[in-house]
């Protein structure tokens, strides 16, 4: 009985009010109706109002989320979890975020605050009515949270930018590669513009009428990012005067971030452009003088205090140059400078949300600082369109790929490529435009390019099977979105059987693995053929390596970045290898081959056993999203978690799974009838635990099903009438 009453009062009584009537700093009666997937479709009277209660409602849902969110990107967990949150807070605090966050907020320009200040009065206003039942997290852990600012939500739009740009441990990763190994080697495995990057990776497309059952456009959006519980999407609809607008937004920001509105569409996924450079400086750490450009200049120390829960205060200090925040890697000082730190932030995405038609929606995106995003466009009248987007810096005296020398002067970036000069398109002969991270950039740019750009893979599977017939409907986007074919995995198999043949060796075990990759046919899902693979590809990755690099193979096996579980640019290169074999690099490529099989074969002996039928790649690739909090809870913390589960896709398949990144949402937006759209999330809509909100739509995401987005016509299970105070 004791246990019920505490499951009650602590997460049980924190639920949100979903109907009745309530009383807020509205200017006139508004309504939050929640349909059968918690989905809040807010309608106010002024666009002021429903921003104000799309941060009430937000906050119903995710209060604890954004507030982890906001302290992730301010370098202030260890207030609230102690000591060993410590490194990740002066990880935070290196970038500057808050500093950044807290200079954008006091320059934005009136009308973007004023979007910005709307949320947060709604986001506070739930949370001075809720102080004596917050969610369950706050009591665990034993906080109040402070009330939400305009700072708040810059802050989150810097993480995701973060998670998003984060490419300056590659460059050190291929420097110390560098280091004693072959340079047109190393250079090889780390090309400047083509097979790869270790950042989150996304789909989206967009289909002309002529493509289309309706004979008006599809537009499909999954963005791949690293998991979280709750998911990093929360849906909303929002509807006043001039603003009719669905899709998902970020917990913690305002507006829709991903969707439609009543003419236009839109989706993104990840530009990849490289935004960050590591500058040595000739600094002394003691006085902070520096060289530049054969002069003495002067840093700047900046000191500040991380506040520990159960413990001091820990100082942080660093010094800052002109290119950015120094810190030690070695006997070196380096310097990180970053676009997103030298943008003066703008929000368009009121504007966005707004937009009519293919003009309005690039005039809104002109004033979008990053990070950099390929955005796909569709709209009622027929249009589809392309536009890439973000501040992205001119470099003319070198790539960007290592650490330069900062006090010659000559490595500084000429400003930022404008905006009417980044790639774009608008209906295109072919009806179809497909992005997924792969580079949009011309041979003959006029600008250099350097970016970790996905392998065409992803791209060139989608683009194959859209092509394949005409006809489609916005719920079969999501067969697409599933799918699980690599190309580069099943070449591998091929050339694993090949040199097998070749060699003619003897032995009943391998020839039964033999057998089993002869007939697969490139779906990376169940069964031994795609785990041999990828394991052969492990060790394949890392004898590639080895050879660039003499006693450092496995740094070319590391991940390096957020959302990423594998160095998506050796694909590409390992094919190119596989496929021109240069003598260079190895004698004999079949002997290569069949070690990594050899090696393949036994560690996959030591993982799932002796019997090769019983191996299973989905167990090789399980799933487990655990709730950082509640998790830890004695006997019931499974139970807040999503999975173990078995899952299929690879990083080179459409479906881009890896053990801690997948699809963070699916989406298909029907012009030919809106409320045929499709938007399922990979938990649900509530971060409440004890919500019936929290993983209903858990089911359906892992299947592949599509869940109703509804716009014209909702059906309310439950209505808040929102009265003005």
């Amino acid at each position: 009985m004791l246990l019920l009453c505490a499951a009650w009062w602590f997460a049980w009584r924190p639920l949100p009010q979903t109907s009745g009537t309530l009383r807020a700093a509205v200017g006139a009666k508004a309504t939050v109706e929640r349909d059968a997937l918690g989905v809040p479709h807010i309608t106010a009277a002024t666009i002021e109002d429903a921003l104000f209660l799309q941060g009430y409602a937000t906050a119903q849902d995710r209060l604890w989320q954004m507030d982890v969110l906001r302290r992730v990107a301010a370098g202030r967990l260890a207030e609230v979890l102690g000591p060993a949150a410590l490194e990740a807070d002066r990880e935070a605090r290196r970038l500057r975020t808050e500093r950044g966050a807290e200079q954008n907020a006091a320059l934005l320009p009136a009308a973007d605050r004023a979007v910005l200040a709307a949320y947060a009065r709604g986001v506070n206003a739930f949370l001075e009515t809720h102080r004596d039942k917050l969610p369950l997290e706050f009591s665990l852990l034993r906080y109040d949270p402070r009330p939400w600012s305009v700072k708040d939500s810059l802050l989150i739009g810097l993480y995701m930018y973060r998670a998003m740009t984060l490419t300056w441990p590659n460059k050190l990763q291929k420097a110390a590669m560098l280091v004693g190994g072959d340079a047109a080697k190393v250079n090889y495995l780390f090309p400047d513009r083509a097979g790869g990057g270790v950042h989150p990776g996304s789909n989206a497309w967009v289909l002309g009428g002529a493509r289309t059952a309706s004979g008006r456009p599809l537009l499909a959006n999954d963005p791949h990012i690293e998991y979280s519980m709750p998911g990093v999407w929360h849906a909303v609809h929002l509807k006043a005067p001039g603003l009719d607008v669905a899709g998902v937004a970020l917990p913690g920001v305002p507006c829709v971030i991903l969707g439609h509105n009543q003419r236009i569409g839109w989706g993104v996924t990840n530009l990849q452009f490289d935004v960050q450079d590591l500058y040595i400086e000739k600094l002394d750490p003691q006085s902070g003088a520096y060289l530049f450009a054969g002069k003495v200049e002067q840093a700047r120390l900046e000191r500040e205090l991380i506040p520990v829960k159960g413990g001091a205060p820990v100082e942080y200090a660093q010094w800052v140059t002109r290119h950015g925040p120094v810190f030690r890697e070695g006997t070196r000082f380096l310097a990180l400078r970053w676009a997103a730190a030298e943008a003066e932030f703008a929000f368009p995405f009121l504007d966005l949300n707004r937009a009519r038609n293919f003009q309005e929606f690039s005039a809104a995106l002109a004033r979008y600082t990053g990070p950099g995003q390929n955005f796909v466009y569709a709209d009622l009248d027929g249009n589809i369109g392309y536009q890439a987007t973000g501040r992205l810096p001119i470099r003319k005296s070198f790539d960007g790929s290592v650490p330069v020398d900062g006090s010659a002067g000559e490595y500084e970036w000429e400003g930022f490529i404008p905006f009417e000069q980044l790639p774009r398109s608008y209906n295109p002969a072919s009806g179809l435009i497909v992005t997924a991270n792969q580079d949009p950039f011309p041979s003959d740019y006029p600008y250099r390019v350097s970016g970790n750009f996905a392998a065409p893979y992803r791209s060139a599977q989608i683009d194959n099977l859209l092509s394949k017939r005409k006809g489609w409907r916005a719920e079969e986007m999501a067969a697409v979105q599933r799918d699980v074919y690599s190309g580069f995995c099943e070449l591998l198999a091929r050339q694993i059987v090949a040199a097998y043949d070749r060699r003619g060796m003897a032995s009943p075990h391998l020839a039964e693995a033999v057998k089993v990759l002869r007939a697969w046919n490139g779906q990376m899902e169940g069964g031994a053929a795609p785990m041999i693979v990828t394991l052969a590809f492990e060790q394949l990755r890392k004898a590639v390596g080895e050879r660039a690099s003499p006693g450092k193979g496995a740094d070319y096996d590391v991940p390096m970045a957020v959302g990423a579980d594998s160095v998506q640019m050796a694909p590409l290169a390992i094919e190119r290898l596989l496929r021109e074999r240069p003598k260079d690099w190895f004698a004999d490529y079949d002997q290569l081959l069949l070690r990594v099989f050899l090696d393949a074969m036994e560690e996959g002996r030591r993982t799932q056993g002796g019997n090769l039928s019983k191996w299973d790649y989905g167990r090789y690739n399980r799933l487990l999203v655990e709730h950082p909090v509640l998790n830890r809870l004695p006997l019931v913390g499974k139970y807040f978690n999503i999975g173990p589960v078995e899952q299929s896709g690879s990083t080179t398949t459409v479906k881009q799974t890896t053990r801690r990144m997948g699809p963070s949402m699916r989406m298909a937006v029907d012009f030919g009838d809106l409320d045929r759209s499709l938007l399922t999330l990979p938990a649900g809509e509530s971060g409440q635990p004890l919500s019936g909100h929290y993983t209903d739509q858990s089911d359906a995401w892992q299947q592949g099903r599509g869940c109703p987005m509804q716009f014209g016509k909702v059906e309310a299970k439950g209505t808040l009438v929102v009265q003005p105070e």
